[in-house]
């Protein structure tokens, strides 16, 4: 069967440089322990190097309106090899980017996206989480994004 064959040698498949799925499911662990410990309900999703999506959890009782935030999030992040943030201070009036918000199907300009990178500082993948406050999703972006190594 090929797709035996195919599965047998996934190594083949592989991108060097990308994240794995067992490095996104470290990252959403952390995330997720984090969201927990802040008392926060979030979406977290992550993107490959890219911008693919990789993993995805929702925890229970999460707006379902921040599904679409969380995965444009890291979407965003990993597109301009950003933090949301930066992003979203560079979109402002008056800035160079200012409405950048409305390319590539749709960014998300606000915290909560954040870079993942391997061990040597190699951008891998990203992260978005939405679901709180802003500073509480960028709290939980940024365990996760840590917690992927």
């Amino acid at each position: 069967m090929a797709g035996a064959a195919l599965a047998a040698d996934a190594s083949k498949l592989f991108l060097p440089g990308d994240i794995t799925l067992a490095q996104a499911d470290k990252a959403i662990d952390a995330a997720k322990a984090k969201a927990k410990a802040q008392g926060t309900l979030m979406n977290i999703a992550i993107v490959d190097a890219g911008g693919n999506l990789k993993a995805f959890a929702r925890m229970e009782g999460a707006f379902l309106g921040s599904v679409d935030i969380s995965i444009k999030k890291a979407k965003t992040a990993r597109l301009f090899n950003m933090p949301t943030k930066d992003l979203g201070a560079l979109a402002q009036v008056g800035q160079p980017l200012y409405g950048i918000e409305v390319t590539n199907d749709g960014l998300v300009i606000f915290g909560g996206g954040e870079l993942i990178k391997n061990k040597d500082g190699v951008i891998i993948g990203a992260i978005g989480v939405s679901g709180s406050s802003v500073e509480d999703d960028m709290a939980v972006a940024q365990a996760g994004a840590a917690g992927a190594n």
